[in-house]
């Protein structure tokens, strides 16, 4: 195996300096986070944002553009394939989508930084998931989100805007997470 002189390393074992950045998060965020923000809660995002357009193609080949899905409430989950409590959570959002997917909710998974065979690789090795997975999240879209670890899920209500959060793992289908998502549909509605 050849290494790299400069840091001992195999060359394809170097990481990209946000990537190693979120796998540090990712593993030491409950011990750091946890006080300035609570964690697997979803809770209100101050001042409702709007939230960044953007199109991405999921796993299938379909195009996603945030704003024709204007009128409904939007859950966009941040994931990537290495973050084990992203693969934690994928079951529950998937028994929520088979909730929602019939009440005008849409749900979109954007993968960060992943190529199609580590998406598929991640995939395998879960129960089948029919909600969209999205793929081209970059470090720019996660700026604009806000993201600052792995999983960080944002609710998106039918006027386009950033209306809750939760940051880390969740189950989903829970009835206080789908009782929220759920109010948000029916608060546009009135």
């Amino acid at each position: 195996m050849k290494t790299s002189v400069a840091t001992g390393t195999h060359p394809r074992q170097r990481h990209h300096p946000v990537m190693t950045m979120l796998c540090l998060m990712a593993v030491c965020w409950p011990l750091w986070s946890a006080s300035a923000q609570q964690v697997g809660v979803l809770l209100p995002v101050e001042e409702t944002p709007p939230a960044p357009d953007f199109t991405l193609t999921d796993t299938a080949g379909r195009t996603h553009t945030l704003s024709d899905y204007q009128g409904k409430v939007v859950i966009v989950n941040f994931w990537a394939s290495w973050c084990a409590p992203c693969r934690k959570e994928m079951p529950s959002m998937q028994r929520a989508w088979e909730q929602l997917q019939d009440r005008d909710v849409v749900m979109l998974a954007v993968n960060w930084g992943d190529d199609m065979a580590a998406v598929e690789r991640f995939i395998a090795g879960l129960p089948p998931l029919e909600f969209p997975l999205v793929l081209g999240g970059d470090e720019d879209m996660i700026s604009d989100w806000g993201v600052k670890g792995l999983p960080t899920t944002l609710v998106v209500d039918p006027e386009g805007r950033m209306a809750l959060k939760l940051i880390g793992d969740a189950e989903w289908d829970s009835p206080e997470i789908m009782e929220q998502v759920l109010d948000l549909r029916e608060a546009s509605a009135s």
